[in-house]
Parts: structure tokens; sequence; C-alpha cells
């Protein structure tokens, strides 16, 4: 996770398992330091996110509130899986748990979009208060090539439905929907947060 490791210095200790047998790749999380400060953290790596992805990352918010520590989450994710065998496995759950996780934290949540974010399986990792994206990333409720399957439209017009998507970093910053366009990581001795010459200001 290129993100997590120039964001936090130190020796990190992952967090992994959904207690029910599961363990996915697709995200990972665990405690590491920011500054000398102790930070948990949950990320995803561009896999498709499912329930047992899901779970450990709401038992981490949990964990990071009873020990009153910061978090950040890292959002690169096609969507949640959709098969049959994840619906069963309670992939729907699994979401709705973990918006109520980051929404209810008492801790700040800090989440950052380092790719892409589609669907709830990026949202459910999403800060409603403290959301950034990289320079590279989208975040969009569907894929531009899923909506044009969906409205049974051809490939030519995908890039047309990306425009009324308006899913880029500089429309969503216009639209109040993250707080600031970042660059690619520094060493963990820059803070992810700090705007560089080419953000925008904060709201």
């Amino acid at each position: 996770m290129a993100w997590g490791g120039a964001v936090l210095s130190g020796r990190a200790c992952e967090v992994g398992g959904d207690r029910g047998g599961g363990v996915v790749v697709a995200l990972g999380g665990g405690w590491g330091s920011h500054r000398g400060a102790r930070t948990a953290y949950t990320g995803q790596t561009g896999g498709g996110t499912t329930g047992a992805g899901l779970r450990p990352g709401a038992r981490l918010l949990g964990l990071a509130g009873r020990l009153g520590l910061p978090v950040l989450t890292l959002i690169d994710t096609p969507g949640a899986a959709a098969a049959p065998a994840d619906e069963a496995a309670g992939i729907g759950p699994a979401i709705a748990e973990l918006f109520v996780a980051v929404a209810a934290s008492q801790v700040p949540v800090t989440s950052v979009v380092i790719g892409e974010g589609v669907s709830g399986g990026a949202l459910a990792l999403a800060s409603p208060r403290d959301l950034w994206i990289a320079w590279d990333g989208y975040l969009a409720v569907t894929a531009p090539e899923l909506a044009a399957s969906i409205l049974k439209l051809d490939a030519a017009d995908i890039p047309a439905v990306a425009g009324r998507l308006q899913l880029t970093p500089a429309e969503l910053l216009a639209r109040g929907i993250v707080r600031g366009i970042i660059q690619p990581p520094r060493p963990a001795a820059d803070d992810v947060r700090q705007p560089t010459p080419d953000s925008r200001a904060r709201r």
C-alpha cells in the first residue's frame, strides 16, 4: 500500500480478518504513526471490496474510537463485489455497518481517494467531513462503463457519460464534495492533508 507507507512512519501493526474466517487482500488496515502520533488506518488496494474486507474496517473504527486515535482511510476500488456468493456472504450489511461506523465515529476520520472510488464499496470508507482526492483519482456512484451499459449506450458514448457524472477531482472540488486535491505521496514526514502548490484552498 504505497500511500499508507508514505504517510505513516515507524513500524505498522496490521489488523485483518473478519472474525468469520474471511481474509481479503484488497483491503488492509492496522496501526501506524504519523508525525509521531499513533494513527489507525484502513485502505483499499484496487480490487473489488467484499464483506470480509469491509468488516475489519468497521472493527478498526470501533477500536480507534475506544483508544481515542484518529483514522486515515484510503479509497481505491472499482466497487463492491456483487456476485451471488458475495450477496450471500453479507456484502450489503457489511457496507451499511461501515457507513454507520464512519459517520458515527467519535474520533477524526480523514479519507483520501487514491485511485478509483466507485459505488458503495468506496463511499462506505469516505469521511462525510474530511474527504480528499488524489490528482489522478475519481469518485462516482458507478463507473462510466457500467453507467453506459445500464443506459444501453455504445462504447463510444462512455466519454460523454463520464462527463455527465462529473467525477474528476476538479469537478468534485467545485461541487464541494472533496476538500482538496493532493499530489502523489511524499515521505511520511509530510502531511497528507497539507495542500500542494497545485491544490486548491480549503473550503
